[in-house]
């Protein structure tokens, strides 16, 4: 017989809280140790960067509170409405955008880049239409098909802005998360071959694209010319050393690295602060994604543990992307390092995705009761891939 139960009071993740605001601190450290030079450079001001990033935390403070405590299945009302936002965002983009770094990207002059807004949304939305499907998403007409092409089509209008590298984070995010739904792995290889052969194609046909990964596999082959820019940064992350030059004495920032406030801020760190520092900021993001899936696993239903792991996916791949193009490990891309890198609509939206985390996290205590639960009602089981949903079905969603 059950007894009284206590409902247990919502859980903070406070370590996830540390972890996200060490390195955002860290990041309002490096710009304003970067930006100098290139805020005197651009606007004869040399805080100019520092403080446009500091009010972009702030604004992402702002989503990050506002996204924790609303109650995270409450954007499934609005998912459908989100998603035709984003598509909306992402074509205008293409006929009324702003140019800049050889993509055409912002829109109002330059504020707003709807392709980091995509990162967020289109989680939310494949969250709630995976979590509808059931067993349904091993069928290619209800699962694999529709799903193909919703995320054709984001990725297409995104290629199309020439930024492959965030439609490559995307599509890999939302196989992701197709994966823990309960795809099976054969749907798994065959559309992740079809596209491997579609962005190879892409690259291919494409002379900036085909030069980036000649560069890549020549990385000695002209240094001052197509090379210049990764061989000035490996020049940064070799003078670092073990413990760096001093925060604020690095050298290669000084017009050497082109921008390098925006997505080679990872160099100036190595370069500053050394191999130690380095590896401090890889540190906090296998923390992060530790705490991400944490929550993922003990979220409630299949909702939650959807949206979840598709969240700590696409903030960690970005991190690993970001790094491997700095360390030479991936062909030179422009991607901004989460919570580092300058940037409006990556740090709000990073912050918001953070926001969305701590909301899973608050409601996945379970009620005080006498009742020992049954042990498949809170794990995992691995025996059963591929014959069913990965989450346990006690976490089906409840839109109660």
């Amino acid at each position: 017989m059950t007894r009284r139960t206590e409902p247990s009071p919502p859980a903070i993740d406070y370590l996830l809280i540390v972890t996200a605001a060490a390195l955002t601190i860290l990041g309002l450290m490096m710009i304003y140790s970067i930006s100098l030079y290139q805020g005197v450079a651009d606007y004869n001001n040399p805080t100019y960067y520092f403080v446009r990033q500091l009010i972009w935390v702030m604004l992402g403070i702002g989503a990050l509170a506002v996204m924790a405590r609303i109650e995270y299945h409450w954007w499934l009302r609005y998912s459908i409405l989100m998603m035709a936002g984003t598509v909306l965002l992402l074509g205008a983009v293409l006929f009324f955008g702003n140019e800049k770094f050889g993509g055409q990207r912002w829109l109002f002059g330059g504020s707003v880049q709807p392709s980091e807004v995509a990162k967020l949304t289109v989680i939310i939305y494949l969250a709630n239409w995976l979590s509808s499907k059931n067993e349904k998403i091993r069928q290619i007409t209800y699962g694999l098909a529709p799903f193909a092409i919703l995320i054709g089509m984001v990725v297409g209008l995104i290629v199309l802005q020439r930024d492959l590298s965030t439609a490559m984070l995307i599509a890999i995010t939302a196989f992701t998360m197709f994966f823990v739904a309960g795809g099976e792995v054969w749907q798994l290889v065959a559309s992740g071959g079809m596209a491997g052969a579609t962005f190879f194609l892409l690259i291919s046909r494409s002379e900036y694209r085909l030069a980036r990964l000649t560069a890549f596999l020549n990385p000695l082959h002209d240094p001052s010319g197509q090379n210049y820019q990764i061989n000035q940064i490996l020049i940064a992350l070799g003078s670092g050393g073990l413990t760096g030059v001093g925060l604020g004495a690095g050298q290669q920032k000084f017009g050497a690295i082109p921008a390098a406030h925006t997505d080679a801020v990872f160099a100036v760190i190595g370069e500053e602060l050394g191999f130690v520092g380095a590896l401090v900021v890889v540190g906090l993001f296998a923390f992060l994604a530790y705490r991400g899936f944490k929550i993922s696993l003990k979220a409630t239903d299949t909702y939650g543990t959807i949206l979840a792991a598709g969240i700590t996916c696409s903030l960690i791949l970005q991190a690993l992307i970001n790094i491997g193009v700095i360390t030479a490990s991936l062909p030179f891309t422009g991607i901004p390092l989460p919570f580092i890198s300058f940037g409006g609509s990556s740090m709000v939206m990073s912050m918001a995705s953070v926001g969305l985390l701590l909301s899973i996290s608050r409601r996945t205590e379970q009620p005080k009761t006498n009742i020992v639960p049954e042990p498949d009602h809170a794990t995992y089981d691995i025996r059963r891939w591929n014959r069913r949903t990965r989450v346990p079905r006690a976490r089906r969603r409840s839109r109660a």
